[in-house]
């Protein structure tokens, strides 16, 4: 509640019956069992999702939505899963890491394309990577270090698949890398 640090674990008192939380440079995320998505801390760009660029020391409900099921945390950027299978962005967006074609922050949820097939969410320092319910790898935003996995450097507005393997599991990003997962071969 304060902006104080601290050197032990404290309790988020204001909210309950949390399922998943992520955590991000300045800001944090977490889903309740109701489906809500509730986000404090750090606003500079929008990546509380709250409509506006306000620091919040207590957790806010975003939106009205209840249908979210995963929420991952990037540097300054949040992208979140719904149970629909549709796939939202918010917050920084310098180097396209909110997916929608463009370079311009949000400071509320933007849906990422039309499709509802998403199954697996990870988001890196200003990069962000999903999985398809077919096994298709995807990514996009900043790629200066390679960290996209498209054998080039240039940084990705929207999702563009990576490889043509379709076995992927599970994706993790860290600040400028990835680590994926992926199912062996059923013979």
């Amino acid at each position: 509640a304060t902006n104080n640090n601290s050197n032990v674990p404290l309790q988020v008192s204001s909210i309950s019956n949390v399922i998943a939380i992520s955590g991000g440079e300045y800001h944090s995320l977490a889903i309740k069992d109701d489906g809500t998505v509730w986000a404090w801390g750090k606003n500079t760009n929008g990546q509380l999702g709250n409509g506006n660029n306000i620091d919040q020391l207590y957790p806010q409900k975003v939106g009205t939505d209840s249908n979210w099921i995963s929420v991952v945390v990037g540097e300054k950027h949040t992208v979140a899963l719904k149970v629909n299978g549709t796939l939202w962005s918010w917050g920084n967006n310098s180097y396209g890491q909110l997916g929608d074609g463009t370079t311009n922050s949000k400071n509320n949820p933007v849906q990422i394309g039309v499709d509802n097939d998403w199954i697996n969410i990870a988001a890196g320092q200003f990069h962000t990577l999903g999985i398809k319910t077919n096994g298709t790898l995807w990514a996009w935003g900043n790629n200066n270090y390679g960290q996209l996995g498209d054998g080039t450097t240039v940084d990705k507005y929207s999702p563009i698949q990576i490889s043509s393997m379709d076995n992927w599991l599970n994706v993790s990003a860290g600040q400028v890398y990835v680590v994926i997962q992926f199912r062996k071969n059923q013979q």
